[in-house]
């Protein structure tokens, strides 16, 4: 009898919360609203969660959508993060330009981080998209120049520190950023990218260069040949570092990064004996210390975050929708005219170049004006058309993954993945190219859903949201990945 009375409590407990969370608005919110996520609404181990994409395998569940608003669960940066820009211990010349910039006080990355690169320390630095992680180590290196560059005999092609990027693009944009800080403070910032290599080295750059924005093809030929020296750099950032980290980057990074004298931790001094490197990027992979094993020591880095990584952001609302692959072409259309009528900027991705020059056109054949962007392009092309969406000339942009990672544009307020990814990490960088910091409050993705593999990976993110934890799988080794699941293939056509 007691056994039976405590089975009747429980499950009246368990119906009194959920009524208790319908009451609050859904963290998910279902085409089946018995379906709806609530906060508050949690499982045991021993649940079996019902998830609003269960049965998206079966072409009967066309049509069917769920969207996720947010996790009202998520953790509150606590009180001290909020801290001045003079408390973390900016320098009054950077914290003159901040204000002229219209930066109030750091965000929770900036003052998170300041302290110990500013210290000297290795350090890791992962965030969410959009929270200002370039400046998080912009600010100190340029507060390092300031302070190294009384004491250090200025030579050419010679820089005091250098920030590694895995794409042409981000490098423009990331010299871009440091310039307009540093162009009133006697700091001289270069951009140096591929694609006329041979000539750079047939006719070297000569200037003085305090902090070098680069690429990591053209810094390593630069620095083989001798052309740019490596003996005044006591700083390295590796930007987007998991995709230099990567099996695609990882034999030529580490070749590269094993001429410089890293050390355990810079001292502090003007300059500091050694170098320091800073590792940033909104995801990396958990493998990360044997990866770095090979260049530097990985008990050296202190890992700083935020509570938001490899989760889906909570101000912005992610709608799934379930399609077929015919039904695609006339719901992508129907989207953009409406973000076109109200000059929403739309950026809609695709995983294959093929696909994003067919959206392209066929946004243009049905009169919507339309630009393109992936990765067999010529570099100037690239940036000529994402500077025309970024200016506002062009209000649509379709594009493969080569913008999903570190372009800032505020402007966009509608993300598409037309082409659901093939991987977390890059749902969570697509995603992050809107409802950025200083962007419009009304920013919102679609995601379309037509294919298998695609209803899997939708299945483990709408999991991971409703059990409140982060989303799974956020490995960036992409290569390792597919080589790793041809194998398989292989090996089972061969039993």
């Amino acid at each position: 009898m007691s056994k039976l009375r405590v089975l009747i409590n429980l499950s009246y407990c368990r119906y009194y919360s959920v009524q208790q969370a319908k009451k609050k608005l859904p963290i998910i919110s279902c085409k089946r609203p018995e379906l709806n996520h609530y906060e508050g609404q949690s499982y045991s181990k021993f649940d079996n969660v019902k998830l609003a994409s269960q049965g998206w395998l079966h072409a009967k569940s066309k049509n069917d959508y769920f969207i996720i608003y947010g996790n009202a669960n998520k953790k509150g940066e606590k009180e001290v993060y909020r801290k001045t820009f003079e408390e973390i211990g900016l320098r009054s010349e950077l914290r003159e330009v901040m204000s002229q910039l219209g930066y109030s006080l750091p965000t929770a990355i900036q003052a998170k981080s300041f302290l110990p690169i500013i210290q000297g320390h290795n350090t890791a630095m992962t965030a969410e998209t959009g929270c200002g992680k370039t400046l998080a180590y912009l600010l100190p290196i340029l507060q390092h120049i300031l302070e190294w560059k009384p004491h250090v005999q200025e030579e050419f092609n010679s820089p005091l520190a250098v920030v590694i990027t895995p794409s042409r693009e981000l490098a423009h944009q990331i010299g871009e950023v440091a310039q307009n800080i540093a162009q009133n403070l006697n700091i001289n910032v270069t951009t140096l990218v591929g694609g006329k290599t041979k000539q750079k080295l047939l006719n070297p750059p000569i200037e003085y260069c305090d902090l070098l924005v680069t690429t990591l093809g053209a810094y390593s030929k630069l620095v083989t040949t001798g052309i740019f020296k490596i003996h005044n750099v006591h700083h390295i950032v590796l930007d987007e570092a998991d995709s230099l980290l990567d099996d695609s980057f990882i034999d030529k990074l580490s070749i590269l990064m094993r001429k410089f004298s890293i050390t355990f931790k810079a001292a502090i001094k003007s300059p500091p004996e050694g170098c320091q490197v800073t590792l940033a990027s909104a995801t990396l992979p958990h493998e990360l210390p044997e990866t770095v094993h090979s260049f530097m020591d990985p008990q050296s880095l202190k890992t700083v975050t935020t509570s938001n990584i490899h989760r889906i952001l909570p101000h912005v609302p992610h709608k799934f929708l379930r399609l077929g692959k015919a039904q695609k072409p006339a719901e992508l259309l129907k989207l953009v005219q409406a973000d076109v009528n109200q000059q929403k900027p739309v950026m809609i991705f695709s995983n294959k170049t093929a696909t994003c020059d067919f959206v392209s056109m066929f946004l243009e054949e049905n009169n919507v004006q339309c630009i393109n962007v992936n990765g067999q392009m010529a570099v100037a092309l690239k940036l000529g058309k994402f500077d025309m969406f970024r200016s506002g000339k062009v209000n649509v942009l379709s594009c493969t993954d080569i913008a999903s990672r570190g372009l800032d544009t505020i402007r966009t307020r509608h993300i598409i993945n037309y082409d659901f990814p093939l991987y977390t990490a890059e749902y969570l960088h697509r995603t992050g190219r809107t409802g950025r910091l200083g962007s419009s409050t009304d920013c919102h993705v679609t995601n379309f859903v037509a294919w298998p593999r695609e209803v899997l990976l939708v299945q483990k993110i709408e999991a991971a949201v409703r059990k409140n934890e982060p989303l799974p799988n956020v490995n960036a080794n992409i290569r390792r990945i597919i080589e790793d699941r041809i194998a398989k293939s292989s090996a089972a056509a061969l039993q």
